[in-house]
């Protein structure tokens, strides 16, 4: 996975991932923030890289869907830019 879209997923992750499954939780936030291969989170919970893998792909659908639907992420950094704008406005006028 790309660095763009690792990060991408991350946003989701922090905005989205508490309606995953405790499991997707747990894979998902031992891929991003800690940074451990399929083969590792596999061999640390006990399960098959392939269970990983399919938790870590359906997860991520799910992330995906929600931001679709309800576009929270997008929303944020409408919001961050409009403040950063701001910001410069406010900067520019001192």
């Amino acid at each position: 996975m790309k660095i763009d879209e690792k990060l991408h997923l991350f946003k989701l992750f922090d905005i989205y991932g508490k309606l995953l499954s405790e499991g997707q939780q747990e894979i998902i936030s031992y891929y991003l923030n800690y940074d451990l291969t399929i083969s590792e989170i596999a061999s640390n919970l006990g399960v098959s890289r392939q269970a990983v893998k399919d938790s870590i792909t359906k997860g991520q659908s799910k992330l995906e869907l929600l931001e679709e639907k309800l576009s929270l992420a997008k929303k944020i950094e409408m919001l961050e830019k409009k403040i950063e704008n701001l910001e410069k406005q406010d900067k520019k006028e001192d």
